[in-house]
């Protein structure tokens, strides 16, 4: 178990900078995410751990030392690719010993390291077979198992889950995390998957063309994002633009087209004046619906196309006096669904709900 620290990273590929003076600390122990879209340099950024590339600029180091320019086979990362990449010519067994034996351990402690691994995942009553006979959770399974074996330094993994359906890709969260944690491996874990890091994450960084732009927890990074990018990119939003009326500590007063809200910063670093223009961020679940006005951030509409899903109601707001700028409302165990579209009401937000953004 390790700690990962990046230093001033900067790869090129030709003229496309895919890495920008890119800094991050990842602390032993932690599971850790890089998400972002695609093209922000995620995938980069792993394979630079992993040295498979080299870069321009800048520094690795696991724990304190610096492997920027040691091989990828002397750094003893533990790597799973997207396509698992599993031997099918090879049993499961032999698949998982395959990186035990490229390092020469002895036969004996290659079959115990293999059982023990096998176990950790599950899978050892599939020792032989081979991995066409097995589903794709099951690959997944055996592709971990091998990055395991090795008992590597830390755990790199690209996209693992992407290729496995609904329901299996809920499964191997949770057994990801298990393991994981059982084995007390630093992990760096790339996906564009947001549902995927906010649920067994220990914290995630941002990316977008090569650069950090936020660093967190989950609940950080969703509920206080540090800027409008973050805040499109994690779950759902509404945007509403507007100008600073004043300003205290960390709250802010601005003024938007649809009426005065309260709401606190996104980021002390990036701190707005009086008559700045920004963005207010708040999620659709914040919202609260009711007949009557509160004393603050209520807006007055009415509903437009509403949405049942169950236990929640997805809502088409159309405030008044504000055209074209629809709000997207969930309410949880609906009571407004099928008001008529002509009555008034009102939605609401708490202050500590309302983010400002300054971009």
């Amino acid at each position: 178990m390790i700690s990962i620290g990046v230093q001033n990273l900067t790869k090129r590929f030709g003229p496309t900078i895919a890495l920008q003076n890119l800094s991050l600390t990842i602390e032993r122990g932690e599971l850790f995410f890089l998400l972002g879209p695609s093209g922000c340099g995620k995938t980069t950024l792993l394979r630079t751990l992993a040295g498979f590339y080299l870069p321009d600029e800048g520094k690795v180091l696991f724990g304190d030392e610096d492997v920027t320019r040691l091989e990828p086979h002397k750094r003893n990362t533990g790597m799973m690719f997207q396509s698992y990449a599993l031997w099918p010519h090879m049993t499961v067994a032999q698949n998982v010993a395959f990186g035990l034996e490229e390092r020469r351990v002895d036969k004996a402690e290659i079959r115990t390291r293999v059982a023990e691994a096998l176990a950790s995942v599950r899978m050892e009553a599939y020792a032989e077979r081979r991995p066409n006979q097995l589903s794709g959770g099951q690959q997944q399974r055996v592709a971990l198992a091998r990055a395991l074996v090795i008992r590597p330094r830390c755990l790199l993994l690209d996209e693992p889950l992407s290729n496995l359906d609904a329901k299996l890709r809920l499964e191997m969260r949770s057994e990801i995390r298990r393991v994981c944690k059982e084995f007390h491996l630093t992990t760096v874990y790339v996906t564009h998957d947001q549902k995927e890091a906010l649920s067994i994450s220990d914290r995630m960084a941002i990316l977008e063309t090569g650069r950090v732009l936020q660093v967190g927890t989950p609940r950080e990074v969703y509920r206080r994002p540090n800027c409008r990018t973050v805040a499109n990119f994690i779950g759902e939003t509404d945007f509403l633009t507007g100008t600073v009326a004043s300003l205290e500590g960390t709250t802010a007063v601005v003024d938007t087209q649809m009426g005065r809200f309260q709401g606190v910063l996104g980021s002390q670093d990036k701190r707005p004046s009086v008559s700045t223009a920004v963005t207010l961020s708040i999620r659709p679940e914040c919202w609260r619906l009711s007949a009557e006005p509160k004393p603050v951030n209520s807006v007055r509409g009415r509903i437009g196309e509403a949405t049942y899903l169950g236990e929640v109601a997805q809502y088409d707001f159309v405030p008044n006096g504000a055209p074209g700028v629809n709000l997207n409302i969930l309410e949880m165990n609906p009571k407004f669904l099928g008001t008529p579209a002509e009555k008034d009401i009102y939605a609401t937000a708490v202050p500590d709900d309302v983010v400002v953004l300054v971009d």
